[in-house]
């Protein structure tokens, strides 16, 4: 089983990440911000991995340490989990509905990493969530599992429903890219020998 358990203390926050690729979708989030948990649980459901997320973090100052840092430990648990990658799909790919909003996301799990978020938004702020920090939060995984993330809004008016869009677009996409390739015979999905 592919599974990863991960810790990470700084000045301004301490974090725990428990996660498995190859599970059912449990999950317990507990980050302090309500709108983010709702979006890693999500996550963890739509994309069947569970996931327990144990957040302390400075909040009281602001959202932005500990949703970065959340973004930072779980793309450290996704590479941990995925190994040396052998017979993985590599790439995924999805284009999710929230209601009127449509989002899309692609990503590739091959070494290297490279972010692109295009999700405008109208408010600053969701609850104690600052809309700003959905960059961030990709931006930070996508540096830590050595990933590209390619997160695009299509469409949409209500901010909740973009956002929420995405991140489902994100476990979707994730989902498909570390899943075992059954015709690929255990080998490395790369011309190169390496990811």
């Amino acid at each position: 089983m592919r599974k990863a358990d991960i810790k990470r203390t700084t000045a301004e926050t301490d974090i725990r990440i428990q996660l498995g690729l190859d599970d059912t979708g449990a999950y317990k989030n507990r980050t302090g911000i309500a709108f983010f948990d709702h979006m890693l649980d999500l996550f963890a459901k739509h994309g069947l991995f569970d996931l327990q997320v144990e957040a302390e973090g400075d909040v009281d100052v602001e959202a932005h340490h500990t949703v970065e840092d959340v973004g930072v430990v779980l793309g450290q648990a996704f590479r941990k989990a995925l190994g040396e990658k052998v017979g993985i799909m590599r790439y995924g790919s999805a284009t999710i509905p929230m209601d009127e909003a449509l989002a899309l996301c692609a990503v590739d799990f091959g070494g290297r990493a490279y972010c692109v978020v295009d999700v405008p938004m109208q408010r600053s702020q969701i609850g104690t969530f600052p809309t700003e920090l959905v960059v961030d939060f990709f931006e930070a995984f996508a540096r830590e599992a050595q990933a590209n993330v390619h997160v695009k809004l299509l469409y949409g008016r209500n901010d909740h429903h973009k956002i929420e869009a995405a991140f489902k677009a994100f476990a979707r996409a994730c989902r498909q890219a570390v899943e075992i390739n059954p015709r690929a015979d255990g080998a490395l999905p790369s011309t190169k020998g390496t990811l």
